[in-house]
C-alpha cells in the first residue's frame, strides 16, 4: 500500500469516527432566554406545566392585563346578548377609552370586544357595575374568584389596572388566568380578533386591536396588554407553533418594542422544546385487521388529524380498539373501531376508525377455500343424514314385515 493511500484510509477512518461520536452525543437544548423585564414565565397551554421562569411569583403592579379577571367575571355573570347602559366615567386623557357615551345601550358582547381589544376603562367600569351594582362589589368578586383560582399572588382594587397599593399580580399567576380563560371557547376568539365588529352600534361600528404583539406576529392568539408607570410594560400572551400551545407572562419591560420581542423570546424558547408529533393522518391507515376468508387486511382510517407538540422527556402513545378480525359486507366508511392517542397516559384525542374500502359478503367457494376442514364436515354430515335414511328405512321395513307376520298367525285357522 503506498503511503497516499495509507493516508486517504486514515482521513476517512477519523471522519467516520468523528460522525459517530456526533451521532451518539446528546442533543442540548438552548438554556432560557434571559429577557430584559422584572418577571416572566411561559408555560404548557395543555398541561399548565412551567417550561421557564424568573422570579415567576414576584407581585407586582399589573396594570390593564387586570382586565382578564374582569372579562372572565363578566361573561359569568352576564349573558352576551344583554344589552346595558353605560356608565359615566371620567378618565384622564392618556386612559385607554371604548368612547362610550354616558347611557348608550351597547351588548355585553361589544363591550367584551371593546375591553380587550381597545384596553377599554369604561367598558371596564360598565362590565363591573352590570354585573355586580357597583365597582366595589364586583372588586370583592373578582378577589374571592382569584382565591377560588389559586392565584396567591394577585390582589385587585380596581377592575380597569390602574396602579395602587394593593393592586398587584406574579407573572405566574397572570399565566394561570391567561391559560383559564383562553380554555373558554367564548373568549378565545375575542382575545385573538384584530379586527371586529360592534353589532350594538348603530350602524355597526369596526374596531382594531390595539395589542401590537397581536398584529406583529401571525401565531400569536393573544391575550392583553397593559401599561403604566409603576407596572412598564406588561403582557400576558398566548401563541400556537409547532401544534403546541403555549401561554406567557412579561410584567416590567422597559418599552412596548421590547416587552413584545422579549414575549416572542420567550414564547421561541418555549416552542424549541417540542417538535411536532402527527400519529394520526386522514386517509392514512392507523391499523390494519385481518378479514376472515381473505389473504388480505382491511386498512382503518380516520377523517380526523391528530398532531401535538411532543418534548423529548414525553411519551406519545397510540391505541386501537378494534376487532381481532372482520368479515364482509363492509361498507366503506363504516366504523369499525377507535383509537386513543395519549401523551405521559393523559388522553389527547380519541378518533373514530373507519373501513378504508368496502369488503363484500364471502361466498361459499371463499369459505370452502378458506376453510379446508369445511367440506369434511359437510361429507360427514351427509354420510350421517344417509345412514340415518337407511336405519330408518330398515326399521320401517323391519316393522312392517313383523307386523305381516302377526296379522297371518292370527288369521290362521
Amino acid at each position: 500500500m503506498t503511503r497516499r493511500a495509507h493516508r486517504r484510509i486514515s482521513v476517512l477512518l477519523a471522519a467516520a469516527l468523528a460522525l459517530l461520536c456526533l451521532a451518539a452525543a446528546p442533543v442540548t437544548r438552548a438554556a432560557p432566554p434571559k429577557l430584559d423585564a422584572k418577571a416572566w414565565t411561559v408555560i404548557d397551554f395543555r398541561s399548565g406545566e412551567t417550561l421557564a421562569s424568573h422570579r415567576p411569583h414576584r407581585r407586582l403592579p399589573m396594570a390593564s392585563t387586570t382586565k382578564l379577571m374582569t372579562a372572565w367575571l363578566a361573561m359569568r355573570k352576564l349573558p352576551f346578548n344583554r344589552k346595558v347602559r353605560a356608565v359615566e366615567y371620567h378618565g384622564d386623557p392618556a386612559e385607554s377609552l371604548m368612547g362610550l357615551e354616558p347611557g348608550q345601550l351597547v351588548s355585553v358582547r361589544d363591550l367584551l370586544y371593546g375591553l380587550m381589544m381597545l384596553s377599554g376603562n369604561d367598558a371596564a367600569q360598565t362590565l363591573a357595575v352590570a354585573a355586580s351594582g357597583s365597582v366595589e362589589r364586583f372588586v370583592a368578586q373578582m378577589n374571592g374568584a382569584a382565591r377560588r383560582m389559586g392565584l396567591e399572588d394577585t390582589h385587585y382594587e380596581n377592575p380597569i389596572g390602574l396602579d395602587g397599593r394593593r393592586h398587584y399580580t406574579s407573572a405566574a399567576d397572570l399565566a394561570t388566568l391567561g391559560r383559564t380563560l383562553m380554555r373558554d371557547p367564548r373568549f378565545r376568539p375575542i382575545a385573538g380578533a384584530r379586527v371586529a365588529r360592534l353589532r350594538s352600534y348603530s350602524p355597526p361600528r369596526v374596531i382594531e386591536t390595539t395589542d401590537s404583539f397581536l398584529t406583529g406576529y401571525a401565531w400569536a392568539r393573544g391575550i392583553k396588554t397593559g401599561h403604566t408607570m409603576k407596572a412598564g410594560y406588561v403582557l400576558a400572551s398566548d401563541g400556537r407553533r409547532r401544534a403546541t400551545e403555549l401561554v406567557g407572562a412579561v410584567i416590567g419591560a422597559p418599552t412596548e418594542s421590547a416587552r413584545n420581542a422579549e414575549s416572542a423570546r420567550l414564547l421561541d424558547y418555549g416552542f424549541s422544546l417540542y417538535d411536532k408529533e402527527v400519529p394520526i393522518r386522514p386517509g392514512r391507515p392507523v391499523t390494519r385487521v385481518p378479514v376472515r376468508y381473505e389473504d388480505g387486511e382491511l386498512g382503518l382510517v380516520s377523517k380526523r388529524r391528530v398532531r401535538i407538540g411532543v418534548r423529548e422527556d414525553q411519551d406519545l402513545e397510540l391505541r386501537v380498539a378494534v376487532p381481532e378480525r372482520v368479515e364482509g359486507p363492509i361498507r366503506k366508511g363504516e366504523p369499525l373501531g377507535r383509537a386513543t392517542v395519549t401523551l405521559d397516559g393523559e388522553r389527547i384525542a380519541t378518533v373514530p376508525l373507519l373501513a378504508a374500502h368496502a369488503i363484500a359478503a364471502p361466498t361459499v367457494l371463499d369459505r370452502l377455500v378458506a376453510e379446508p376442514a369445511l367440506p369434511i364436515v359437510l361429507l360427514l354430515a351427509l354420510l350421517s343424514a344417509i345412514l340415518a335414511v337407511v336405519v330408518f328405512v330398515r326399521r320401517r321395513h323391519a316393522t312392517r314385515t313383523r307386523r305381516r307376520l302377526q296379522r297371518a298367525i292370527r288369521n290362521r285357522p
